[in-house]
Formats: C-alpha cells, structure tokens, sequence
C-alpha cells in the first residue's frame, strides 16, 4: 500500500511532483506512528526530520528543499523564494511559489490540506484549512497569491486531500451560527447530529465548493482522516481518546526542474 495518494486531476499536468502523504512508511514510534511531519508535535525531533526527508526523497528534492508555514488557522499565504527551516517557517496557512525544485507543504491532522497548481505558468501552492481558515477566506487567498505571480484561476487545479468527513465532524450550534452569519446558504453543509442542538459539518463539500465558486477546478482526494486509523492522524480522535498530541500529515507539492 503506498503511502503516497494522489489525484487524477493533479496527475495530469506535465511537470508537476505531488503526494498526499499517509501516516505509513516513517520512522516515529507510538501515537505518532509512524511518518508524523509535525515539527511543532512533541514527538522526536530527529525521527521528524526523518520523516520529513522520506517526503522530500519521494518528490525527488533535498529535504532541505522543503518550506512548510507555521500554521495558525488564519489566511495569510507567502510567496516562497527561499526555504527556512523546519520549524521555523512564518505565521501563515498557505504558501506559493514559481519556483521549481522548492516543495511546498503543509501539515493536517483533519484540516483540510489542498495542493494547487498552475502548471502551464509554472506556479503551485499549498493551503491548509480547518472550518475557521476556509470561512474567513485562505483559499481565495491562496488563489490571489498565486495570480500574482503570473497563474490565472481558469487554469488553476486544485485537490483536497485526507479531511475529517461529515459522519465524524459533530459540532455545536455556535458553529453553526458563524457559518449562517456569513451566508444563510452554507445551511446546507450541515446535517441534524444524534444530540440535540448539535451538527454534523461537511468540510470537504464546504472547501470544494469555496474553490468552485473562486473560479477553480477542484476535487476531493475522499479519504476521512478520523475513519481511517490505519493511515491517517487525527486530532478529533486522539482527543475523544485523551491522548496527550498527535501526529500530523503532510501534503507537498513542487515543481519539476524548468
């Protein structure tokens, strides 16, 4: 079983290096087992670096080639010209860049990880995106970076990877007022949960269609990150089951040598 997914829509553009990477095939023990790529977990550093690297090896780059941001649920995206260090990334929740053999990626662990690309101009990026990022705009924010550096949206592709799926996201009825609040449509990403006064949210249909509605094509890779245990982390999990972290994905993205 590969540890890699990945999506026909992205697949098809020439030039593009992509993966949507499992928790499978790294070198991190217990709850973080075992190719957690979270530097900010508290899981060992070097086993991280580890796993990080076997990333970076499968998209064909140096592993410190990598430019991940310091994630925070906002919607700030950067343009990327030269890499930091792990870790030591700016605030951010998107990245994008022009230039090859820089891998962008983000980390996830039920958030909505999307991987974008521009392949005819050369540009791609990397979002990350809970409830709160794709309500208040990083999507389109990711978008508008991205056309600033030459990209146009009609071409843009863009792929949602492993997300927390509606069945497994119950949320309560002040989360369900922020999304009214900011358009009485979004009614239709909820359903009626078991407990009353409660909902089961839609992330995924809510980031695809925010991306269809910004102009691009967009897909969901439909793998839910709380069902699947055997290849996904999740935050929601390990809290139902108390446990102290969590392990996070990664989603990475770059372009081929120009």
């Amino acid at each position: 079983m590969s540890n890699q997914l990945t999506h026909p829509l992205l697949s098809a553009l020439p030039g593009i290096r992509y993966g949507f990477f499992t928790r499978q095939g790294g070198v991190s023990t217990g709850i973080y087992e075992s190719l957690n790529c979270g530097t900010g977990s508290k899981d060992d550093h070097a086993a991280v670096l580890e796993n990080r690297a076997r990333v970076t090896a499968a998209l064909g780059i140096a592993p410190e080639r990598l430019a991940t941001p310091y994630q925070v649920h906002g919607i700030e995206a950067v343009h990327v010209t030269k890499v930091w260090g792990p870790g030591k990334g700016p605030k951010a929740d998107a990245v994008v860049t022009d230039r090859p053999g820089i891998a962008l990626g983000v980390g996830s662990a039920d958030c909505g990880p999307t991987l974008f690309a521009d392949a005819e101009a050369g540009i791609i990026g990397a979002s990350h995106s809970g409830w709160r990022g794709a309500l208040s705009g990083v999507l389109e924010s990711t978008i508008a970076a991205m056309e600033k550096l030459g990209a146009r949206r009609e071409r843009i592709v863009a792929v949602l990877g492993p997300t927390i799926s509606q069945p497994n996201y119950e949320v309560g009825p002040e989360f369900l007022e922020k999304f009214m609040e900011a358009d009485s449509a979004n009614e239709k990403y909820f359903l009626p949960s078991t407990r009353a006064g409660h909902s089961q949210f839609d992330l995924p249909g809510f980031v695809v269609a925010r991306l269809t509605a910004a102009g691009v094509k967009a897909a969901w890779i439909g793998f839910c990150t709380y069902a699947d245990e055997e290849r996904f982390f999740s935050y929601r999990r390990g809290t139902h089951r108390g446990e102290p972290d969590y392990g996070r994905l990664i989603s990475a993205i770059s372009l081929a040598g120009r």
